[in-house]
């Protein structure tokens, strides 16, 4: 694109609408970060010393720069890290400090100016207004959840990025240790397969991040490359811990089935309709129909070929009669909608009980194990006890054990996100939301030496 082109586009994307230029193919943003991905490289496999003399220069060498660091390889490598500069990795690992961090209510704000039809106005009607609400709560719930998953895929990535370097940490130190002959090129294959699967888990990571920063910028309307890279410089640094208790709502001592029902005005209007309906219809007329759906029912063909007839009805008097007919088609829709909506109830608090439980458990329980675990190991690193290679490994289970609290208190915000939205008036989606398992690359290469 020439400067000229490049200038009369910026001024157009300043004169016209937001959606007009969104829409305009000559408008072009900045290029977009690019998630991290694997580069095919040839395996370096350094060769061993080819004499004794030129090991023992090797291994001298070798141990003088570990002796000056207190913590011994680690610290070396640490010290060589800074000296060569922290290399970006993965998008947005600059610092973003300087970036006002982007709160919920903010999100909500943007992504209602895109939806014009969930606003109430003066005389709609109570039908009106409640079908309105239902779109409503059902955009807030999948705002939420796309929400909870850009944040919660930040935080991931975070996590998966220093597993890999921990895993890149081992892989130096093996191929340092062949070049001064103390292992061999088996033993150092171990370690770069290690270091290939955490690679392989950091791109999927990177790629996953991506997808759900994409996901939540269509529903905020954010059609600009350079605005859904903010965005995810902007989100929250990592997601909010679950609460210790739950309640169902307002009110902590009503029950999930009633703080449902409860929630759905349309469910009470049309209680009252069929209360009325029901009025109108004598109790022997009511019977007789029940009656006659019982013989209908006992008639009908049973076995494999029952589904092929419907049951059927004979008595003309009862069909009829409308009084009776609306009667009991609205009887009949009250009981399914009431059933529906307690089924949805039970279910989405089952559902949110169980994911809350999980991520208290990863969060107390599992992560604070591992990093016991770690403190433990370094401690025995330090004594000499352990090698460096246990310790890399103590901190990619450590990390691991993290990012999978992460996952947990994800699916618990995702899981309060839909029984907030039910809440709300909205309904709940009987397809439970069950992540794949993601990859795991917890491979503990037990290793000799310090």
């Amino acid at each position: 694109m020439t400067f000229l082109s490049t200038t009369v586009s910026a001024v157009l994307a300043q004169s016209v609408p937001d959606a007009l230029a969104a829409a305009d193919p000559a408008m072009t943003g900045a290029r977009s970060d690019t998630p991290w991905v694997i580069l095919s490289t040839a395996p370096d496999l350094p060769q061993p010393p080819d004499d004794l003399e030129q090991a023992r220069a090797i291994w001298r060498e070798a141990n003088q720069r570990v002796a000056e660091f207190p913590r011994g390889h680690i610290d070396l490598l640490r010290w060589e890290s800074r000296r060569a500069g922290a290399e970006k990795t993965t998008p947005d690992s600059a610092d973003a400090s300087n970036m006002p961090v982007m709160d919920w209510s903010t999100a909500l704000r943007q992504s209602l100016r895109q939806r014009p039809d969930l606003f109430v106005h003066a005389g709609m009607n109570e039908s009106e207004r409640n079908a309105v609400q239902r779109e409503y709560a059902e955009h807030v719930r999948s705002l939420r959840r796309a929400w909870y998953e850009a944040v919660g895929a930040n935080q991931s990535l975070r996590l998966r990025e220093a597993a890999w370097q921990a895993s890149a940490t081992g892989l130096e130190l093996g191929q340092r240790m062949v070049r001064a002959g103390n292992w061999s090129l088996a033993r150092l294959l171990d370690e770069q397969l290690i270091e290939n699967r955490h690679r392989q888990v950091l791109a999927q990571s990177a790629l996953t991040r991506q997808s759900s920063l994409e996901r939540l910028a269509r529903w905020m309307g954010i059609w600009k490359s350079e605005a859904v890279a903010d965005l995810g410089r902007r989100l929250p640094h990592e997601l909010p811990a679950p609460p210790e208790q739950l309640t169902t709502g307002n009110d902590g001592n009503e029950g999930p089935e009633s703080a449902a029902l409860r929630s759905l005005p349309a469910l009470n209007l049309q209680r009252l309709r069929t209360e009325r309906l029901l009025a109108t219809v004598r109790a022997d007329r009511m019977a007789a129909w029940e009656r006659a759906v019982d013989v209908a029912l006992q008639d009908q063909a049973t076995g494999p070929t029952a589904i092929a007839a419907a049951p059927q009805i004979s008595d003309r008097s009862l069909l009829n009669d409308e009084s009776l007919e609306a009667a009991v088609e609205a009887q009949a829709g009250l009981l399914r909608a009431a059933s529906e909506r307690r089924s949805q109830a039970r279910e989405a608090w089952a559902q949110l009980q169980a994911r809350h439980a999980a991520a208290r458990h990863q969060q107390d329980v599992v992560a604070h194990l591992q990093t016991v675990r770690q403190q433990e190991t370094v401690l025995r690193y330090n004594g000499m006890l352990q090698s460096s290679w246990e310790l890399l490994a103590a901190a990619r289970e450590r990390l691991n054990a993290l990012d999978e609290a992460v996952q947990a208190r994800r699916d618990h915000w995702l899981a309060q996100a839909d029984w907030d939205a039910l809440l709300a008036g909205a309904g709940y989606d009987s397809v439970a939301n069950n992540p794949a398992p993601e990859m795991r690359s917890d491979n503990n290469m037990k290793a000799g030496g310090h």
